[in-house]
């Protein structure tokens, strides 16, 4: 054998495999990825929350109300990280 029939028989056999290779990638199927399943979180009820909706309903009459009052002083405190003051007692009668 010469040169010449050495190469081509070395290219035919090159060209084969990259031609079987191509075949096999091209018929393997990809398993499909997992997704994660995402759970929902019902957020719990704050009563808090829902008293600052109420007040901001009742717009400027939410100025004389103690109830709003309350849930102001409550909602600040909570926003800056203070404890509640304690309740005051009164020892009427004794």
């Amino acid at each position: 054998m010469d040169g010449k029939m050495l190469a081509r028989l070395g290219a035919i056999v090159f060209v084969s495999f990259a031609i079987t290779a191509t075949a096999i990638e091209m018929t393997r199927k990809d398993a499909a990825p997992e997704t994660e399943r995402v759970h929902a979180v019902e957020p719990k009820r704050d009563a808090l929350r829902e008293g600052q909706r109420r007040c901001q309903q009742l717009g400027q009459a939410a100025a004389s109300d103690t109830d709003c009052m309350r849930i102001w002083a409550e909602s600040r405190d909570r926003f800056l990280g203070r404890l509640p003051a304690p309740a005051v007692r009164t020892t009427e009668g004794r």
